[in-house]
This record gives structure tokens, sequence and C-alpha cells, in this order.
């Protein structure tokens, strides 16, 4: 079964990488020097803290083992290991595409995989 790890960008900036082949990272990963990305389990805790109340929004679904020796577990987070991807995401590793909605009260609305 696939591993998959996942990764919030606004939906524009995903267009764009779509459009160029590749992804590069956005905002943060920019300035980190990696590309932060989520496990299931940390996805929604992810998007409350750092995109709560955001609209044009996806969420992108990565086979992790396709990253290779450029993906790294880090502590960050009250200590949890983070993936960390250090160099361009290949769009060949992308399982899939969500647009990340909010329902009538503001929550996200994510899809069945992530708990």
């Amino acid at each position: 079964m696939t591993e998959l790890i996942y990764k919030i960008v606004p939906a524009e900036i995903w267009r764009q990488a779509e459009s160029d082949g590749v992804f590069a990272g956005a905002g943060i990963d920019l300035a980190d020097g990696f590309i932060h990305l989520s496990t299931a389990r940390e996805t929604r805790r992810t998007a409350e803290l750092y995109f709560t109340g955001q609209t044009g929004l996806a969420l992108i679904a990565i086979d992790a083992a396709a990253l290779g020796a450029a993906l790294r577990f880090e502590p960050s987070r009250d200590g949890a290991l983070f993936p960390h991807l250090y160099g361009p995401l290949p769009l060949t590793a992308v399982e899939a595409t969500y647009a990340l909605t909010l329902d009538g009260e503001g929550q996200f609305i994510f899809p069945e995989e992530i708990p």
C-alpha cells in the first residue's frame, strides 16, 4: 500500500506548478529551504494552524516512497516527525489533488483518507 503524505497550497500556485511541470515550494517552503509536508494524521492540525478561514486551497496527496532520499522525517511541532522534502516535488509523485473547501461552519472538508 502506498504511504501518502500531503501538501496544502493555494490552488493558484498549484495550477502554476502543474503548468511548469514542477513544484519548488511556496511561502514558508522557500524561506526554510525545504517543502513542508504532513502525514495524514497531521494534515488536519496543519490546516487549522496555518490555513484557517482561507479559501482557494488545494490538498495534494503524494506518494512518499516516490520522493526517495530527498524526503526526511524531522522533528517539528510538538516533537512529532514531519515529512520535509529537500528539493522540488516531482509531479510524477502526486497521486491526487483535491480542492480543500470549507463547510458552512468554516471547517475544512477533507477526503476520507484523512483521519
